[in-house]
């Protein structure tokens, strides 16, 4: 860890306006990011007395190894650059009230010939209705589909649609009436908008109609002696009661409120909002913080504001009229301001004193204790665990240093083909899934699990060096071309790897970051997040995969990187140089840590292996076809559906579809004519054209 002498800045040399300041780590990463009225006096605290700080706070500072800020005109200004920060960063060490997921909403899409129910997260669309926030999104799933006894409006995608359409046969909700099936005219287009809007007429609050309706026909049914009509439409009854009874109204109906309440310690914060939307509780969400600084409760709330708001566009549309708080914010004003922007429109921030909405505050307040008293209870016992299996390993394996990280590799592939390759992260004990990696692997390197292991930790660390401006030294590494890098996203937040080159330009023959291809102004944030060293590599498998990345870290003359592996034989740990394995006793908390994460590698390797096999899979006889490009088979088979079909249309019909003339379809008609129906392409998503895996 660095000394906090050694990169303290002159008293001097910081300014007394307010500002933003950031603390880098030795390999430059942002770990931490702060605002201040007034920067000297703010950084000043942190150097006064280091061993005085909270715990929390004194690991950053020793972990920091440099400091840097920004002078700002106003606090407004500030309160605006520390969120774009940490939320460009994302420093380990800040709190962090938000997480990777925007809220759910029901939403009912009256834009469409037959509207369509669903949860929908992000922005917001035209012509489409919205219910909500709801949270957890499970409480809004089992809403629907218990409404969907009594409202059975249409929930299936576009793509299940039109199969249920061409094939004339429902799905199976139409099969257990819980839709009214439009797709094969078991209702009029007419009747289902309807149906349509009494699902939101009920879900707008007026559902004393609907009830009183079905309980005078249950009455008929009786009088009828028709008891089994009487019996199903109690079920509705009970069914519509249930939804009314979650939805219960706690305030005046054109009150639309979050309710924020938070219960701390000295380390701690627990955090807990209601989400009251037309008087009702709609959703209810809640977070666990570490504290780093010795906050009080007015900067949580402006902490706890200023992330659940300012997480982008999509929650934006969110902001209530009122915000409820158990104190107000500090710098009031400015949050107001930056919430009325954001918002466009007024927004009140207060603290309810007295009436309902002061008794629903202490109710969020107890919710908020009995979290943070339940995580403290369960905490104890995983630090401790952590901690020991760690601890464990460190003296098992005699590293001179803890380990802070731990990177895992894993090599997956089918007798030879479609090698790809994981590389899972563990932060402190902990799954660290935005930094998972995954890699595609060919040529050479694809021959055998050694030469694999070889060139995905070459390629790793080379990304590392290269993160840290210092060219590669010239190894042995194989030459590979540059698709050999192909990487995608399983995780919301994952960041692919960088190719050697960084030419990256589309998914497939480079990288992606955040979900979007790698261009000039993401590679060096890519890498800089790449960049960050492990203190130990573990590899799935024996001596030569051991042997083949440290082969790897020695070409890149990398030297402060220890390498084990995991056998799955006998669950052996072998170090590298070494004739003899390190032998963990079967109880050991640091085996069983080792063990978990040589199982996510495994599943992460994978869960990337099925997808790439399934892609191949979409190779068919339509590849082989002269003149007919990938545009025009995506056409093709989002038309017909398979290539089985394809093949018995005629000249006319493949005209018929877009970009395919006379010619094209002759030639089409010619080169499927001798073509096996196991060449036959997977189902397709009529949707979107893609090819689903079978």
């Amino acid at each position: 860890m660095a000394n906090p002498v050694a990169y303290r800045p002159k008293t001097g040399e910081i300014p007394l306006d307010p500002g933003v300041y950031r603390f880098r780590d030795e390999h430059g990463r942002v770990i931490y990011v702060g605002k201040a009225k007034n920067l000297r006096s703010r950084l000043n605290s942190y150097f006064a007395n280091p061993q005085s700080l909270l715990p929390r706070t004194r690991s950053m500072v020793f972990t920091a190894a440099s400091v840097e800020w920004t002078v700002v005109g106003s606090e407004l200004e500030a309160l605006q650059l520390e969120y774009t920060w940490i939320k460009e960063f994302d420093p380990r060490f800040n709190i962090m009230f938000r997480d990777d997921k925007s809220y759910p909403y029901l939403a009912v899409t009256m834009g469409e010939k037959y509207p369509r129910v669903q949860v929908m997260r992000g922005d917001k669309k035209k012509d489409t209705r919205y219910f909500g926030p709801f949270y957890p999104a499970k409480a809004i799933r089992e809403t629907v589909d218990t409404m969907l006894r009594v409202f059975p409006v249409r929930t299936c995608s576009s793509g299940v649609f039109k199969r249920a359409e061409r094939t004339g046969r429902p799905c199976l909700l139409g099969y257990i009436d819980k839709c009214s099936a439009p797709c094969v005219g078991r209702i009029s287009p007419e009747d289902h908008r309807e149906l349509a809007h009494d699902f939101c007429d009920f879900m707008a609050g007026d559902s004393k109609k609907f009830i009183s309706g079905l309980e005078q026909k249950m009455k008929e049914a009786v009088a009828e002696l028709d008891y089994e009509s009487a019996a199903r439409l109690r079920d509705d009854i009970a069914a519509l009661r249930r939804v009314f009874e979650r939805n219960t109204v706690v305030l005046s109906e054109d009150t639309d409120a979050d309710i924020f309440a938070l219960r701390e310690d000295e380390l701690e914060a627990s955090a807990q909002v209601f989400h009251v939307r037309g008087g009702r509780i709609r959703g209810q969400r809640g977070w666990m913080v570490e504290k780093v600084e010795d906050m009080d409760t007015p900067d949580l709330v402006e902490h706890l504001l200023q992330q659940v708001y300012g997480e982008g566009s999509s929650s934006n549309e969110q902001i209530p009229r009122e915000v409820l708080v158990p104190v107000l914010p500090s710098n009031q004003e400015q949050m107001l301001e930056w919430l009325r922007g954001l918002r466009g429109a007024r927004v009140d921030v207060r603290v309810p004193q007295r009436g309902d909405k002061a008794t629903l505050m202490s109710t969020v307040g107890q919710n908020a204790a009995d979290a943070l008293r339940l995580h403290k209870s369960r905490r104890a016992g995983d630090i401790t665990t952590r901690s020991a299996a760690l601890q464990e390993l460190q003296e098992a394996l005699d590293l001179p240093q803890p380990l802070m990280r731990i990177e895992c590799f894993d090599i997956s592939h089918v007798q030879g083909t479609n090698v790809v390759a994981s590389m899972v992260v563990v932060e402190d004990g902990l799954p660290r899934k935005s930094e998972y990696r995954k890699f595609s692997i060919t040529g050479e390197a694809a021959r055998d699990d050694t030469a694999s292991m070889y060139d995905v930790v070459h390629r790793r660390f080379r990304n590392y060096l290269a993160g840290r401006a210092v060219p590669p030294p010239v190894g042995d590494a194989p030459d590979r071309p540059v698709d050999d890098d192909a990487s995608v996203i399983d995780h919301p937040d994952a960041v692919a790897a960088v190719p050697d080159d960084a030419a990256a330009t589309s998914v497939g023959d480079a990288g992606v970051h955040d979900g979007q291809p790698i261009s000039d102004t993401t590679t060096a944030t890519t890498r800089n997040r790449f960049a960050y060293p492990p203190n130990l590599v573990v590899v799935d498998g024996g001596p030569p995969q051991v042997a083949a990345a440290s082969r790897a870290l020695e070409d890149l003359r990398i030297d402060d990187v220890y390498v084990i592996g995991l056998a799955k034989r006998l669950e052996e740990v072998w170090v590298q140089d070494s004739e003899f394995p390190v032998i963990l006793p079967r109880a050991s908390e640091g085996l069983f840590m080792l063990q978990r994460i040589r199982d996510e590698a495994h599943r992460f390797a994978i869960t990337f292996h099925r997808q790439k096999r399934g892609a191949s899979m979409t190779a068919s006889a339509l590849d082989e076809i002269a003149g007919l490009g990938p545009a025009k088979r995506k056409a093709l088979l989002k038309h017909f559906g398979s290539v089985k079909k394809i093949r018995g249309a005629s000249v006319e019909e493949l005209v018929g579809v877009q970009g395919i003339g006379p010619a094209l379809a002759a030639t089409i008609r010619t080169s499927l004519s001798d073509v096996p129906d196991d060449a036959a392409a997977p189902a397709v998503n009529m949707a979107t054209g893609e090819i689903i895996e079978s």
